[in-house]
């Protein structure tokens, strides 16, 4: 195949001359798809393999979530609400609910209980349609398939794409990058709706995780769009021969992500993260010392089983930080590494015209990443909308593994077009002396660093080793790169075996590695229990079972038990009043105290307002059984103690606990107190009321009574009022009133906007009652109340956006429990 002549980039700044560039044949572009699927393929077996899944994140939180929506699906209802999460969560609103992501919606329905093993395969697949649209990125450029392909594979198994496997949500943002990416320059060079379309789509799918990823991603999608108007020779022609186009997509974008994102702001007003500082915000900063991982990846120890890390993180950073070993993991491959100190800095082909729009996203994405230690990046964090959204700046490292993949594979390419690169002053001008000694002052600054931290953990010997392994593998690469490069057919070969051991190094490096992997025996809740935890799980079972049959609905906490027990309850369907989230309702936090994770008894936390498990609060969310993986009397010592507490099952490392104090889940109450919920919520005592007969109803919900209800009775006074539950579904509550008078039916699920409520099938108001919970005004007789979650609802989406729009609101009040003194 004859090549076809494109501009040349030798030089820093410009170019001096054409240079062949290949296109592509049918059979390289098949055999290029064939090595992107091939790289995928073995890199997805090794975990089924191995007998490990993906752990932590992707199976506290994520694979549970995935399994309450399958089983939603699978009774014909979407998982709008959770019943088994926190004594009750918004679903609809939870960016990580995956209810909103069209290819995990699949997946559910398709499969309501999928293993852990095919869970971890399809949102390992969700890194192929990025993967695979490198290829019509490179192919409309005239840059080399082997580029494409040793890019792809950057993307796929480099840096944060497996270091941070376990963020699912993540995850599913960062491999439709590059889809969008490839569909908005088509769209913008074809001027085609069509593409305009499919972009606006591939887009929203990206986006759809509403996560720092996604938001990140989008903000680059948007600087390709300025890049390609400002780079345009007329500017101003080429916006407005695109203008109809761009707002097109933008509303279609904008249509797609509305309802999500609208039902997200929402939450998060009233969650415990509505925003956050920056000083919170800095403890998540990417430490500088960590992009030495670029070059050495286990230069730190990162990768060891025995999970002795020594590079930085909260133990080795006098400043603090919340990162960790996975998060500031960064390696790429030791070939990729090289090429682009090598060829890319050294050489200055990274500075051509044609890649300097990826050179400076990459260059801002370092820069973001290392939040605190970036000057200004407070006045950025301050004051660029949705910023300070996000707690952890160094979720920008996908980015850099995005800018990394393009700049290896863009590389591999100049060097199967053009050969080595030239350091004479024709290319590298007044450069050439400065560019090869920043390559080298840049390796230097990374040995430092990592031998600072090795220093100080005592690891010289490994650190010197991994250092010294991967200087040896770079210096023999490039032996053999320099004395194959003579022609272009020598260089095909050797490209074709950068693919390969690029692909290697990092299926064996990263593939199942200590980052990504843990034996898929440590999460036997999702498959087959020890004995002792089975028997336990059974007995109570059967009991909440038999419970349901008379009538009652008590609440469960599971505390202690390790890993994924946090979240079982969504599986298991019991309704636990804590679990693990990094967002919950503000005002259940703060009269709960359930603390971010149900793993460690330590962060439960007891506020004023719930004292203990048998204080009233308690009572009124129905709790009345807890499970632990200790025998009460070795708790924390904050822990309130039991007095009248009934052992249903305890051994080894389950313990199950009868309180015998969980009040009605509904009942009518014929009096009133008017309170302030938030007001209260804070004090050292609940108002004392008549939990049968009275309610506490919130000062706003007030005006919303109808009826005039007579003084509070004496204590002794009983109501003749019945309620019996009908039907108790994810997203609906039915229940049949016999009131003996008007008065308000209290129901003891969590208040929560998108409540909908009606009186034999006439609407009524949700009221906040007794603090958290639902209520509805009832006339006396018999009568059919039905409670619905709506949040899809007209009426609710329209509350919830003005809610974003009206600034007079006052803060909301988020996770600070008051604790009991």
């Amino acid at each position: 195949m004859a090549p076809s002549v494109k501009h040349m980039q030798t030089s820093l700044l410009g170019s001096d001359g054409p240079v062949p560039s290949l296109d592509w044949s049918r059979r390289q572009t098949f055999l290029a798809l064939s090595l992107i699927l091939a790289a995928w393929a073995v890199a997805a077996a090794i975990w089924p393999l191995t007998g490990s899944v993906v752990p932590w994140d992707s199976k506290n939180q994520f694979y549970p979530t995935l399994r309450y929506l399958g089983a939603a699906l699978a009774h014909g209802e979407l998982p709008l609400w959770n019943p088994y999460h926190f004594g009750g969560h918004p679903s609809a609103a939870d960016p990580q609910s995956l209810l909103f992501t069209p290819t995990m919606l699949l997946f559910g329905w398709l499969k309501p209980d999928p293993s852990m093993e095919l869970f971890d395969l399809v949102v390992f697949a969700h890194f192929l349609p990025g993967a695979l649209a490198l290829l019509p990125i490179f192919r409309r450029r005239g840059w080399h398939w082997s580029g494409a392909v040793v890019a792809a594979i950057v993307f796929m198994l480099g840096g944060s794409a497996t270091a941070r496997l376990q963020h699912t949500g993540m995850i599913l943002s960062y491999g439709f990058f590059p889809l969008a990416f490839w569909l908005l320059e088509e769209t913008l060079d074809r001027r085609s709706y069509l593409y305009g379309v499919l972009f606006a789509f591939s887009a929203a799918l990206m986006v759809i995780g509403r996560d720092q990823v996604a938001f990140l991603c989008a903000l680059t999608l948007i600087g390709v769009a300025a890049s390609r108007i400002w780079t345009a020779p007329k500017p101003f022609a080429y916006l407005r021969s695109r203008l109809g186009l761009l707002l097109s997509m933008a509303l279609i974008g904008g249509a797609l992500l509305a309802v999500p994102v609208i039902l997200t702001m929402q939450f998060l007003a009233t969650s415990t993260r509505p925003s956050f500082g920056f000083g919170v915000a800095a403890m998540g900063s990417l430490p500088p010392e960590s992009l030495a991982t670029i070059l050495f990846g286990n230069i730190f120890g990162s990768l060891r089983w025995t999970y002795d890390y020594w590079g930085p993180d909260w133990h080795s950073l006098s400043e603090g930080t919340w990162t960790d070993r996975a998060t500031n993991y960064l390696f790429i491959g030791t070939i990729p590494a090289l090429f682009i100190f090598w060829h890319g800095i050294a050489g200055g082909r990274l500075f051509a015209r044609e890649f300097r729009f990826f050179l400076v996203g990459g260059l801002l994405a370092i820069l973001y990443a290392l939040g605190r230690y970036t000057p200004g990046f407070e006045v950025i964090f301050d004051h660029l909308p949705g910023v300070n959204l996000y707690r952890r700046p160094a979720d920008a490292t996908f980015l850099i593994n995005i800018t990394l993949a393009f700049s290896s594979g863009y590389l591999v390419h100049r060097y199967a077009t053009e050969g080595l690169p030239s350091w004479s002053k024709a290319a590298l001008g007044q450069f050439r002396i400065a560019l090869p000694a920043l390559a080298v002052a840049l390796v230097i600054a990374a040995l430092a660093s990592a031998l600072s931290f090795a220093v100080k953990g005592g690891q010289v010997p490994s650190t010197l080793t991994e250092a010294g392994g991967g200087l040896l593998a770079a210096m023999l690469v490039m032996g053999l790169v320099i004395k194959l490069s003579g022609s272009v057919y020598r260089r095909e070969a050797v490209v074709l075996a950068l693919v390969a051991l690029t692909g290697a190094e990092l299926i064996s490096r990263h593939a199942a590695s200590a980052l990504n992997a843990e034996p898929a025996g440590r999460y036997t809740v999702f498959t087959q229990l020890p004995p002792e935890q089975l028997q336990g799980l059974q007995i109570l079972k059967r009991e909440l079972a038999e419970r349901h049959k008379q009538g009652e609905y008590p609440r469960v906490e599971i505390l202690g038990l390790k890993g994924s027990w946090q979240n079982a309850s969504m599986v298991l369907e019991i309704e636990d009043i804590i679990g693990y989230n990094p967002l919950r309702l503000a005002n259940y936090e703060r009269a709960i105290g359930p603390g971010e994770n149900a793993e460690d008894p330590n962060l439960r936390q007891f506020p004023t307002s719930f004292r203990g498990y048998e204080c009233e609060l308690a009572g009124l969310l129905g709790l009345d059984y807890l499970v632990l993986d200790r025998p009460v009397q070795k708790l924390p010592r904050h822990f309130p103690r039991l007095t009248d507490a009934e052992v249903v099952y305890g051994t080894g490392k389950m313990w199950i606990y009868r309180l015998n104090s969980a009040g009605q889940r509904a009942y009518v109450a014929h009096h009133v107190q008017a309170v302030d919920s938030e007001t209260v919520l804070g004090q050292e005592e609940l108002p004392d009321f008549n939990r049968k007969t009275e309610a506490l109803i919130d000062q706003e919900s007030m005006l919303l009574l109808k009826a005039q209800y007579a003084p509070v009775r004496p204590a002794a006074d009983k109501t003749g009022s019945k309620v019996r539950i009908v039907s108790y579904r994810r997203n609906s509550v039915t229940l049949e009133v016999e009131a003996s008078e008007h008065g308000v039916l209290v129901l003891h699920d969590i208040y929560y906007p998108g409540w909908e409520a009606s009186v034999d099938g006439e609407r009524r108001p949700v009221l906040r009652a007794n603090l958290l919970f639902r209520g509805v005004e009832v006339p006396a007789g018999k009568h059919r109340v039905e409670f619905e979650f709506r949040p899809l609802s007209l009426e609710n989406l329209v509350a919830a956006a003005s809610d974003l729009v009206d600034t007079e609101d006052k803060p909301i009040q988020t996770a600070v429990a008051t604790p009991v003194r």
